[in-house]
């Protein structure tokens, strides 16, 4: 009994750690982790071995996460999804419409990508479209990343908790299989395995999740989430010129103004059209862009970002063949010197890439607006110039005299858009070979994976930076203190004491119960360690009860999840919290009857399909 005490209190511990916020989820899990393990070898007692502390980071389902990191970041990189999801929600005048177009897609399209950078993608798309129309940024965000977490409940790939609960079920019978054996038993036939989960095996109830999500969303939506605009926030005075020559060839040749969608960009303003023969100023939507334009916008720097990234457009620069780089390239924001060798040099005449390999696509000058070409601009102290230059630039002129400041954007110069199709392609192909074959999802992720750096859909560096590190040590951790919370007795107390009661009411009132817990657990700490620690729980709830396993699988992979009511519940109810500009009881507001009520469609739906 004094191993479940001490494994309590270290979870105790843990738990509030996280809850105040202060030290990163993946030190408090780890740390937690440390303190079992030397609890287990200083007092003798049988908490954690080392073995089994290491066994999470050995997953494959561990593996299969950090692997589709890669695939989204080769997704990203190309811009596939983007570019449909930009003609998806096209020009709405209402915040339904508005809504009504960006759920569906991002629903779906988070099945099969992590949520997180399908988040991350839209957020720009989003801004641009309130700045544009003035539907508040309040209506849209908080659909977009609840519509990401509903989507992901719908297959095995959705969301790494599903992927950690599949891992969990392959452990649990390795670990049976093991045990069989070292008995004298038949390796062909092993009884008690664990119930494995196959592409769609959730998709029974996490379909009428997301429909009932959607609905409550579209009827709701107008009413409960807030109307802050994208113009309550404290806009940027940093203007910069920038200058985009239309592609010879490029889809955007023949097309107007207007139908090229370049006439009311936000936070951009498109001041002339320079032409061999001619400069257009005051341009009319109706002007039809002809082959090599140059186009000058002046706007504020994330929309000139925005802008270097569609496709048809290039920096009208004198060097011509920095186009095909363009996709391995940084942003990169550099502020001139006193002591610059630039120093009233014109832009063309600083020879900027051969002295430092980098390009000049926008000049921000503090205080006066730029007139004339890109090129003629003479450089003055303070300038700040946004360049695209190899990753490695910022390193290399930080401590230069040259430059007064230099800074990483984390941004690329371009999406590789030549290569879009083969990035879905590739995605098609996992999904496909997912379904095919469930049990060893890390295969054809790793597959997937390594097609899209090889076949150039994002370079090593950008499928490296895509990890995130610390979920990932959440993870293994989170493993480890499973085998802990089953080696000590705290799971079968926790099932005994907080489950089996509902046990006389049947199979639904217990999987209410186990979904409960898990979503309170999902609210304090975050989804994948939530799973993890409910995992030997509902098993033990399960065998306790003489019923299968798959229905409580099931409920916690949902309930860990589908948790809306707190923004530390998931991560992208943290990424688009301060887009959104809300507050913690805007969530609770809109997202606690979500919760409520998607967690009623679950616990009726789960014994119906997998009782039996």
């Amino acid at each position: 009994m004094i191993e479940a005490w001490i494994t309590g209190g270290a979870i105790i511990v843990m738990l509030a750690a996280l809850v105040h916020g202060r030290i990163g989820a993946d030190l408090c899990v780890l740390g937690t982790v440390g303190a079992l393990l030397a609890a287990d070898t200083l007092l003798g007692l049988d908490l954690l071995k080392p073995g089994e502390a290491l066994s999470g980071f050995s997953s494959q389902g561990l593996a299969t996460v950090a692997l589709l990191y890669v695939v989204a970041a080769g997704v990203k990189e190309t811009g596939a999804i983007s570019w449909i999801t930009q003609r998806m929600l096209g020009n709405p005048t209402t915040a339904l419409q508005a809504q009504s177009r960006l759920i569906f897609p991002v629903a779906v399209a988070s099945a099969f990508v992590n949520n997180t950078p399908i988040v991350a993608m839209f957020l720009p798309v989003l801004s641009g479209l309130a700045k544009r129309t003035g539907i508040p940024v309040g209506q849209l965000f908080m659909p977009l990343s609840f519509a990401a977490i509903l989507g992901g409940l719908c297959t095995l790939i959705g969301t790494s908790t599903n992927l950690v609960v599949h891992g969990l079920i392959q452990e649990e019978n390795r670990i049976i299989r093991e045990a069989h054996l070292a008995a004298g038993g038949d390796a062909a036939n092993v009884p008690g395995l664990l119930p494995d989960f196959g592409m769609f095996t959730l998709a029974w109830v996490g379909v009428p999740m997301a429909i009932t999500g959607v609905v409550y969303m579209l009827l709701l939506g107008r009413k409960l989430l807030p109307g802050r605009r994208a113009g309550d926030e404290q806009a940027s005075d940093r203007e910069y010129m920038t200058a985009m020559r239309v592609v010879a060839g490029s889809a955007l040749v023949g097309k107007t103004i207007a139908q090229a969608e370049l006439r009311h960009l936000p936070g951009l303003f498109l001041s002339r059209i320079d032409r061999p023969d001619q400069t257009v100023v005051a341009v009319s939507p109706e002007e039809v862009l002809e082959a090599d334009d140059v186009l000058v916008f002046v706007g504020q720097l994330d929309s000139v970002i925005d802008l270097q990234k569609i496709k048809g457009l290039l920096p009208a620069t004198d060097e011509e063949e920095s186009a095909a780089y363009r996709p391995s390239m940084r942003l990169i924001e550099a502020v001139v010197s006193e002591r610059s060798p630039l120093l009233n040099l014109t832009v063309r005449d600083a020879q900027i890439r051969s002295r430092y390999g980098a390009v000049v696509v926008a000049v921000h000058r503090q205080g006066h607006q730029l007139r004339g070409r890109l090129g003629d601009v003479r450089l003055r102290p303070g300038d700040t110039l946004l360049l695209e230059a190899s990753s490695d630039f910022a390193k290399r002129y930080k401590g230069s005299t040259d430059f007064y400041l230099v800074s990483d954007l984390d941004e690329t110069a371009a999406p590789r858009h030549e290569r879009a199709w083969v990035a879905m392609a590739i995605l098609g192909g996992l999904v496909v070979a997912l379904t095919l074959m469930p049990k060893a999802p890390a295969v054809p992720a790793l597959a997937a994976a390594l097609g899209m750096v090889l076949l150039r859909c994002c370079t090593g560096p950008q499928a490296r930076r895509s990890v995130d590190w610390s979920v990932l040590l959440v993870i293994g951790g989170a493993f480890a203190i499973g085998h802990a919370m089953t080696n000590s007795g705290l799971a079968a107390v926790i099932a005994h004491w907080g489950v089996g009661w509902a046990q006389p009411l049947g199979l639904t009132a217990m999987l209410g119960v186990v979904y409960l817990l898990t979503v309170v657990f999902t609210a304090m700490i975050n989804n994948n360690a939530a799973a993890v620690l409910m995992f030997p729980v509902a098993l033990e709830v399960s065998q306790h009860a003489d019923q299968p396993f798959m229905p409580f699988a099931v409920c916690v992979c949902l309930a860990a999840s589908a948790e809306f009511s707190t923004p530390i519940g998931y991560q992208t109810n943290l990424i688009v919290m301060g887009p959104g500009h809300y507050k913690w009881l805007d969530y609770t507001r809109f997202g606690g009857p979500l919760t409520i009520l998607v967690g009623i469609v679950a616990v009726l739906l789960i014994p119906l399909f997998y009782a039996a």
